[in-house]
């Protein structure tokens, strides 16, 4: 073996199993202690002590540590700057090398490079794998040797270089004594959500459970629905979604162990078109991670330059209406009720991010990096690249983005994907009792049937904030402006 002893770093890979920087750390060395940093560079930063990612990290790492100490092992865990304590612990721990697995953020590359250049002065090793993409950066290349930034082409590339190799598991045949329990100076209790600077939120009740046991859970209830997938993920008010999303961000699940499965399911032609539509969403994550590798000037700025020009509502107005959008009072239900969804649990249907983004940018007109910094707060399972590539698509900003002339209708979406408005009901609930044809667009009901349901437009629930086809106008000018037309 190359060390003696070694460190692994927990990251975005909050799982035992499957863990490339994991098997590469135990192949490596004779000794591999283990540590999670609850990292104050980044906990610090989040806007609401009441943030569900922190709850949901912190469950995680418990259920983390109970699993390294199952195999032997234990857990260090830390609150601090990870820049300064990485160096800091594995100077103390006389380790020869530092892995973990690659992170794609700018700020992430940022902080890595920093650790790593502090573990070179202290004459230790740095190692970092790929684990949370199936192909990462420059894996998959146009024939001229470019990046692709249209998906259909990318997609065929993916498919055509997949091999069983790709997404096979990374494990060590043998793993007992390979994980080391740290000497006992090192801290290994885990933190409480006060100490940290948090309190608890309702992630509970919602049944969000951390975890690889909590994936693994979630994976046994989406693997038999799999194959309705194709038809069923558009409605929010069905039972389409997988709902592993929060997993795969903070990397309680493989994604090799997921796209196997959709990959073997759709080969096999059991999982028919279900298989191959949740695939192809699979392989969406990897496009819109290799986006950001190659163009990091999308976290604030559009991929097309020539929408920098681009002149977005400001000022009292365009601050009241992000207002009535944030908090689901648009007079839109669809709308209303996907941000009052977001609010309440920290999630949102993947259709509605769809909706509710477009609403912002092509109805009223603001700038998508507002929508995008909102989602940022409030998802538990936030991830840059993934957000980033969702608003600028929304917007007709970025790679492969819907025509900017394309403007969703709020309402005609509410009628196809709620058609009895179920959804709607649910959250935007002093809307209940309007029968299903009158739900989607109450101003345009009789008064009787507003006096019937029990609704006072404008003052149990608002009346639209914006008229949809003056603000289709709107939106055509603005980009015909910018596209110097």
């Amino acid at each position: 073996m190359e060390h003696d002893s070694a460190l692994f770093w927990f990251r975005r890979d909050l799982r035992q199993v499957d863990n490339a920087g994991l098997a590469r750390a135990r192949a490596a060395a004779r000794r591999v202690y283990c540590i999670f940093v609850f990292d104050r560079a980044i906990l610090e930063q989040l806007p609401s002590p009441s943030d569900r990612r922190v709850e949901f990290i912190r469950d995680s790492v418990i259920a983390l540590a109970e699993d390294l100490g199952a195999a032997g092992g234990a857990l260090v865990v830390v609150h601090d700057d990870a820049r300064s304590a990485i160096p800091r612990l594995a100077r103390d721990l006389q380790v020869g090398a530092v892995f973990a697995n690659h992170d794609y953020e700018p700020q992430a590359i940022a902080r890595d490079a920093v650790v790593a250049t502090a573990l070179e002065r202290l004459g230790i090793a740095w190692h970092s794998s790929k684990d949370q993409v199936i192909f990462e950066r420059d894996e998959i290349m146009t024939g001229e040797g470019r990046f692709f930034s249209v998906f259909t082409p990318y997609k065929r590339a993916w498919l055509k270089r997949l091999t069983a190799r790709d997404l096979a598991p990374h494990a060590v045949p043998d793993m007992a004594g390979l994980l080391t329990p740290p000497p006992p100076s090192a801290p290994t209790r885990v933190p409480t959500l006060e100490e940290l600077g948090f309190r608890g939120t309702n992630l509970a009740a919602l049944g969000v459970t951390g975890g690889a046991a909590g994936a693994q859970k979630l994976f046994a209830d989406f693997a038999p629905r799999m194959v309705r997938y194709a038809d069923a993920r558009d409605y929010p008010a069905v039972k389409g979604p997988s709902y592993l999303s929060v997993h795969l961000r903070f990397g309680t699940v493989s994604i090799r162990s997921l796209a196997r499965a959709a990959w073997e399911s759709w080969q096999s032609g059991v999982g028919g078109n279900g298989a191959a539509t949740w695939l192809s969403e699979l392989i969406w994550r990897d496009f819109y991670f290799q986006i950001l590798a190659n163009n990091p000037h999308v976290v604030d700025r559009p991929f097309r330059a020539e929408y920098e020009s681009l002149r977005w509502e400001e000022g009292e107005q365009a601050d009241a209406l992000f207002d009535a959008w944030a908090n689901g009072r648009t007079g839109y239900p669809l709308v209303d009720a996907a941000m009052r969804q977001i609010l309440s649990s920290g999630y949102m249907h993947n259709r509605l991010r769809m909706v509710v983004a477009s609403f912002l940018t092509k109805d009223l007109g603001i700038d998508w990096r507002r929508g995008e910094r909102f989602f940022a707060d409030h998802l538990i399972d936030f991830d840059l690249a993934a957000n980033n590539g969702g608003w600028q698509w929304a917007a007709s900003t970025g790679c492969d983005a819907q025509p900017y002339f394309r403007i969703f209708n709020p309402v005609t979406q509410s009628e196809r994907f709620d058609p009895e408005g179920a959804f709607i009901r649910r959250y935007v609930p002093e809307l209940a009792d309007l029968p299903a044809k009158a739900i989607h667009a109450p101003w345009l009901v009789p008064p009787s049937t507003l006096t019937a349901a029990g609704v006072r437009l404008g003052e149990d629930y608002p009346l639209p904030v914006v008229d949809h086809a003056l603000a289709r106008e709107r939106t055509l000018a603005r980009f015909k402006v910018a596209r110097g037309r």
